[in-house]
């Protein structure tokens, strides 16, 4: 494994001169140098600069352990899980490789782990125990409409029987119409019973079960297309399986085929550093958004289906980990575009929407921001958002301590490949009489792919992204800043060495740092002529408070806490005094949407060598699961945080 000091990609500030190259004005940005690489160098690495913009470091894994960084979230033993499923490459989907990085950064080791299916675009949110659960993904790529050389269509699989058990059929099952054309399976599927219901008058009502799949045509060009609605036969069955077992369909065509979801779901073992199958989701879904909700379970929405539309809202649907079953709620139903920002309030069963998503639908439908009622599934949509049609690849994330309840939405774009971008900050705090977005600063140009994270101090990085869509015309930012919150305000952060747009991610580690990782633009030159390649070196940042002396320690502790207790940890703070408390969530985060952090504050109280904090009562506050526990001294440097259970 490789560490590289960060090297200056891009003019950002004039260099002053080379005599003074290495003083560090009071109000002076980071510094790109031309005039000297000699002094650009001794600038970044000199004690007076990283004290006060922090420090990048870029780490090259060894070539056999890279992976296309889709997702990526920090697990409660320290390490990072890293998932590409395919990567975003067909090749790799098609030959079914399909892959999971486990990596330490303490130490360096990884480890590719067995990958059951394709995790490409899936969701994910932790649950109580710590297992992270991971749905859906990919089931199909999509196809150009120039591209499309098979006619294909969705088939509604019907059986009327309600006798025997559910019946599954493999990929690749031949679907017969009566003029002979024939279709194939694209994906394994089954067929539950018919279900039969008995009335007091009259025979049982016996319903039809069915199951909906995307069938391809086995002849290609435009002799398989079809129009109308026709009922196909299900080869391979006889006698009365194949008069109640059938299909139907409506439509086959050569038109664009969208990328369809998967229904599978695992819980990764932090502990065996393996996925674990559990239920399958009602629906299938890429693109879909996990949001943990107050009680320790789990809500699905949107996503693409199985015939490649986002999902109507009708099948959002609620994992339980303690019967690791779905279930559907037609009570909830409500429609989002793909990877909705929906944030758990301190209110239970009251969810917030900031706006921000991942593009696919329509642009007049399910983009305003607004609370969603679970109680009652009202929405109520909230006013004062700057470039409201700049939503798509936004970033949204909690401002502070979570009890404040101020949530920020950064940077995003038009809808699909437009070349409009904002680099606006927007406010809002939930908890006010008539909650409303009010403005922050601007970063200094238009970002899609913002990353945001939760620092100890209560600030946040916001760092990558890209001007265009996809980094189109060489435009990605490699920028960082600081977001303060008592002031409303922005400060430089020391600029990353790698871009980062599409498939990126950025997160908090135990020991205060942040890695950032992944990138997926379309092309690699501003002439946007070549192909674009995967980025898959990491990055770390280390915050300019690791830069300011000795850090505070926390000591022995418990490593359980309940709701509502106070607890005590040793602490050492060399003289500097022990400021804040705060749990942070660990991130589980993919294109740019990362519900999972929050930075929990805690009342903390000095008992000689010890502190006393109180653990907040209210799971809507404080979810059931693992957090990461940092004291900040006086001078806002942070410890290195103790792993907590809240249960």
């Amino acid at each position: 494994m490789k560490h590289r000091d960060g090297r200056r990609l891009r003019k950002r500030f004039l260099l002053k001169a080379l005599a003074a190259a290495v003083v560090i004005g009071a109000n002076t940005p980071p510094i790109y140098s031309f005039a000297s690489d000699y002094a650009h160098d001794r600038e970044i690495n000199s004690a007076e600069y990283k004290a006060r913009y922090g420090f990048w470091q870029v780490v090259e894994l060894p070539p056999a352990v890279r992976v296309n960084a889709i997702h990526a979230a920090l697990l409660d033993t320290g390490k990072l899980l890293i998932i590409a499923g395919s990567g975003n490459d067909q090749a790799q989907f098609d030959a079914g490789t399909f892959k999971t990085l486990v990596y330490d950064p303490n130490t360096g080791r990884t480890k590719l782990v067995p990958t059951p299916t394709d995790l490409f675009c899936a969701g994910h949110a932790f649950l109580p125990d710590g297992k992270l659960l991971v749905a859906g993904g990919t089931l199909r790529y999509e196809v150009l409409k120039a591209d499309v050389k098979y006619a294909g269509g969705t088939m509604v699989v019907k059986n009327e029987s309600p006798d025997g058990a559910a019946r599954t059929f493999p990929k690749g099952t031949e679907f017969v119409a009566p003029n002979g054309k024939r279709y194939r399976a694209a994906a394994e599927f089954t067929v539950p019973p018919a279900t039969k219901t008995l009335r007091k008058n009259g025979p049982a009502l016996v319903t039809a079960s069915q199951t909906t799949l995307w069938v391809d045509a086995v002849e290609p060009g435009g002799q398989s297309i079809s129009t109308r609605q026709t009922q196909y036969t299900v080869t391979g069955l006889t006698g009365d399986d194949a008069r109640n077992i059938y299909g139907l369909s409506d439509r086959m065509s050569l038109d664009k085929q969208d990328f369809q979801g998967r229904k599978e779901t695992y819980e990764f073992n932090p502990r065996t550093e393996q996925y674990e199958r559990v239920d399958d989701m009602s629906e299938k879904r890429w693109y879909p958004t996990l949001t943990g909700l107050d009680d320790g379970k789990v809500l699905a929405t949107s996503g693409l289906d199985g015939k490649g539309e986002v999902v109507d809202g009708t099948q959002n649907e609620i994992y339980d980990p303690k019967t690791k079953k779905w279930t559907v709620r037609p009570d909830l139903a409500r429609y989002f575009p793909t990877y909705p920002a929906l944030f758990q309030t301190a209110t239970a069963d009251r969810l917030f929407y900031s706006g921000s998503n991942a593009g696919y639908g329509p642009a007049d439908k399910g983009r305003e921001p607004g609370f969603w009622n679970l109680g009652d599934n009202t929405f109520q949509p909230v006013p004062g958002l700057r470039d409201p049609d700049l939503l798509e690849t936004s970033g949204s994330g909690w401002v502070g301590p979570v009890q404040d309840q101020k949530i920020m939405v950064v940077g995003g774009g038009g809808v699909g490949e437009s070349n409009r971008s904002t680099g606006r900050i927007d406010i809002i705090r939930l908890t006010d009489r008539n909650p409303h977005f009010t403005p922050g600063p601007s970063l200094p140009e238009g970002t899609r792919y913002p990353n945001l994270v939760q620092l100890p101090d209560d600030t946040t990085l916001i760092t990558g992204g890209s001007k265009g869509y996809r980094g189109k015309g060489d435009s990605d930012n490699h920028t960082a800043r600081i977001y303060h919150p008592e002031t409303n305000s922005l400060s430089y952060a020391a600029d990353p060495t790698v871009g980062r747009d599409y498939h990126s991610e950025a997160l908090l580690l135990p020991d205060g740092r942040v890695m950032t990782m992944g990138s997926d633009p379309l092309f690699k030159n501003k002439q946007n002529t070549v192909e674009g390649e995967f980025e898959q070196r990491l990055e770390i940042y280390t915050p300019a408070y690791l830069y300011q002396g000795a850090r505070p320690t926390i000591g022995d502790g418990p490593a359980a806490v309940q709701r509502g207790r106070t607890v005590q940890y040793g602490v050492s703070d060399n003289g500097n005094g022990i400021a804040t408390a705060r749990l942070i969530r660990p991130s589980a985060v993919t294109h740019a949407t990362n519900v999972e952090q929050r930075s929990v504050g805690l009342d903390l109280r000095r008992i000689g060598d010890r502190i006393e904090l109180t653990i907040p009562k209210e799971p809507a506050v404080l979810p059931p699961g693992y957090y990461m526990l940092f004291v900040t001294d006086r001078r806002g440097v942070p410890s290195t945080a103790k792993w907590v259970l809240v249960r």
